[in-house]
């Protein structure tokens, strides 16, 4: 066997030295951990990702639409989605999902601009169906919509700033010049690290009229020319002046829009064409399919998806008989085919976001194309003026074409040909170089005639563009014309109607809910059954869980309130017409888990309603009784929980509501039994109240049962009746059996 090689040992060295600080805990101030790591994420949010700009992009969008514009897809034809997303990485260091989600947006297809910038050709998905999906890049081709001409107008004029992209291989522009508020033109919502942007799109010819009529007359109402926001999917604006007067001075504010729709008559049919932009078709399925299990709505009979290639439909088809103005009216109530969209107008402006509404947006926007248009005049200016100071040379040729000619002959050395003919004919470097790049058969007195004829018209330009920029109001004048050919090239019909709301017709609730009478049941295991008189006299016995029984039966009506109280002092509200009628021969509905109660909740007792009046009283184990109005548990809201409904100090034994005064039989544990007059006890406007003490009751006594008196009950009830409260009762005798008392 061979022997074991020794394995060398390392030198000990003080590996210990690199890890001192191993395990130890170093307290830092959490301003301070803040300060490094969160801000300058949170700013990079702000300033880089999220809120827009006032030229109404992103960074991500710029990014995105100047490299199209590269790639020349303004005029050319259509390229794969992906080609333009690799392109675009040159410029936004993200993968190609981020960037080609931000392009879906912006394309026609996707239809979730009023103005799309991007001409598509492929499924780009819809903004209003959650579920319909997009293509792959690889499938899709897109290209810069004509609109998309007015976003880079005069960009190579020095209109705007550039800067390095994020590896300094090429330049990309800050903003764009964009010849229009595109801002408030097309919708933009972002959310930021503590803040974040929503704003709605607007017509594009009542934004160019708007931003006209401002620039002219500062103290211009905007009421008069932009009427609202236009959403890219249509549906009706309920107009209110109010909200739409703050949105315009705050940049806060909320407008609502409601669904479009037709009603198909012959087909008892109801189709929906448009839908609010704060929603989708699968949610508002959702929603009605929600409200039709929970029993909310009984007039449909059935709902689908049709939307196709022509557009979105969503169809319901009604059950006979059934108004479709009135459904509708519930529908736009209860589900999202009435939704409000809250603008947050926050925009970036000098790199500081700032809210603001539309007066000091287009303001704000005027002063950013006053500054483009500046920029594009003094860069044609100096274009212009170089030129003529070309042609001021070339002409003092025309004086003598062969001494031109002569000295460029006669020059040995190529390099000393500018400064010759700087010295013959007193011209500058510049003009001379100029002079020495003509080719020769140019040098004849026609060519040289017609250049140097330019000389009078490029002053007249000069004059013209001088003039310009030294009055602030040509310079409005220019943006006024550019404005008027955008809007007479671009701008259509509104596709949100305007409602007003006198105009909308309101429809009360409550009178699209059948009313009849009904019987009410409750279970000591807390069932609940809503049968009609009908047919509670042609059923047959009542159907109940095993040792269960019937603890509360109310005669009322469809419409009547209805208030469980629980073992957890709270009360859970509804309504009768909330429940199905039912049979006697069916167990009835949970009220626990139709209410949502808390676990290991139970139901108390049951309090029926039509309008909050008349007073209920609680009676505790300990022997006190509470009197609160019933209109205590009245809210303005449909709220479905109260808590605090009662006192928690002892627990409660039961619970009446009454109209009218009437009394009480109280048994105790001891046996012993007490009449008390609900007359006698003061009314507490506190719903936790403990009440007063009107059962005196012995050690380890407590009362066990309650119910409201009946003239049957008691053959002798004068004995149980009291002068003074709090009273201890009496003891009933043999023709009072306690067995004989229905509590």
């Amino acid at each position: 066997m061979a022997p074991k090689k020794k394995i060398p040992q390392r030198p000990k060295t003080n590996q210990t030295a690199h890890f001192e600080n191993a395990g130890v805990v170093i307290e830092q101030p959490i301003t301070d951990t803040l300060e490094k790591n969160y801000m300058p994420y949170a700013m990079s949010v702000i300033l880089s990702r999220a809120i827009p700009e006032i030229d109404g992009f992103k960074p991500s969008h710029r990014k995105l639409l100047y490299t199209m514009y590269k790639m020349g897809l303004l005029n050319g034809a259509r390229t794969k989605s992906a080609n333009v997303v690799g392109q675009t990485m040159k410029l936004n260091p993200h993968g190609d999902q981020a960037i080609y989600e931000t392009m879906v947006r912006m394309t026609r297809g996707c239809e979730a601009l009023l103005h799309p910038y991007v001409d598509s050709k492929g499924n780009f998905g819809k903004a209003y169906s959650r579920d319909m999906a997009y293509a792959a890049s690889r499938y899709t081709e897109v290209k810069l919509a004509p609109i998309a001409a007015e976003l880079f107008a005069d960009i190579d004029k020095d209109t705007v700033d550039f800067v390095d992209n994020y590896d300094n291989s090429m330049k990309e522009p800050t903003l764009l010049p964009v010849t229009f508020p595109t801002i408030l033109v097309n919708a933009n919502v972002g959310i930021a690290v503590g803040m974040a942007s929503a704003i709605c799109p607007f017509n594009l010819g009542e934004v160019c009229d708007s931003t006209i009529a401002l620039m002219k007359n500062p103290d211009h109402d905007l009421s008069d020319t932009l009427k609202g926001p236009d959403f890219p999917g249509g549906g009706f604006m309920r107009y209110d002046e109010k909200e739409l007067e703050r949105m315009y001075r705050t940049g806060r504010g909320s407008v609502k829009i409601r669904a479009r729709y037709n009603f198909d008559k012959a087909g008892n049919r109801i189709e929906i064409t448009q839908i609010p932009p704060t929603t989708t078709v699968e949610a508002i399925m959702d929603k009605v399919v929600d409200l039709i299990k929970s029993g909310k709505i009984r007039e449909i009979s059935d709902m689908r998806d049709e939307t196709d290639l022509s557009g979105l439909k969503l169809t319901i088809d009604l059950k006979r008989g059934v108004d479709a103005e009135k459904l509708m009216q519930k529908l736009f109530r209860m589900t999202p085919m009435e939704d409000s969209f809250s603008a947050n107008f926050n925009v970036l402006i000098g790199g500081a976001p700032r809210v603001m509404g539309v007066y000091e947006l287009i303001e704000e926007w005027t002063a950013f194309r006053l500054e483009c248009v500046k920029r594009r005049l003094y860069f044609e200016l100096k274009k212009k003026k170089d030129k003529l100071h070309l042609l001021l040379g070339l002409s003092k040729i025309l004086l003598d074409i062969d001494k031109a000619v002569k000295i460029v002959r006669e020059t040995e050395e190529e390099e000393e040909v500018v400064p010759n003919l700087m010295i013959g004919f007193g011209i500058d470097e510049i003009q001379a170089e100029f002079v020495a790049e003509i080719k020769l058969r140019h040098l004849n007195r026609e060519y040289i005639l017609k250049r140097t004829s330019e000389v009078e018209d490029l002053k007249a330009d000069i004059q013209q563009v001088e003039s310009i920029l030294a009055d602030k109001r040509k310079i409005q004048g220019v943006i006024i014309e550019e404005l008027k050919a955008v809007k007479k090239k671009y701008a259509q019909p509104r596709k949100t109607m305007i409602i007003y709301v006198d105009e909308t017709e309101e429809v009360d609730e409550e009178d699209e809910i059948p009313d009849y009478p009904v019987n009410l049941f409750l279970t000591r295991e807390g069932y609940f059954k809503k049968i009609t008189p009908l047919s509670l006299r042609m059923g047959g016995d009542q159907k109940l869980k095993e040792g269960d029984e019937i603890s509360q039966m109310v005669e009322s009506t469809n419409l009547a309130e209805l208030l469980f109280f629980t073992d957890r002092q709270q009360v859970y509200k509804t309504r009768a017409c909330e429940f199905d009628d039912q049979k006697a021969s069916v167990l009835g509905e949970y009220i626990p888990a139709r209410l949502g109660m808390d676990e290991g909740e139970n139901v108390v007792s049951m309090v029926v309603t039509a309008d909050y009046s008349g007073h209920v009283v609680f009676v505790f184990q300990n022997g006190k009784a509470a009197k609160v109005p019933l209109s205590a548990y009245e809210t303005k809201t449909r709220r479905k929980k109260l808590t605090g409904a009662y006192s928690d100090k002892s627990p409660l034994t039961a619970v009446f509501a009454f109209q009218e005064e009437c009394e009480l039989l109280l048994k105790a544990s001891s046996q012993r039994m007490l009449l008390v007059s609900t007359a006698l006890i003061p009314v507490k406007t506190t719903k936790n109240t403990q009440g007063v003490q009107v059962m005196t009751l012995r050690k380890n006594a407590l009362v066990e049962q309650a119910a409201v008196y009946r003239d049957d009950m008691l053959a002798s009830p004068h004995r149980y009746r009291a002068k003074n409260y709090p009273a201890a009762g009496a003891l009933p005798r043999p023709e009072d059996l306690v067995e004989q008392l229905s509590f």
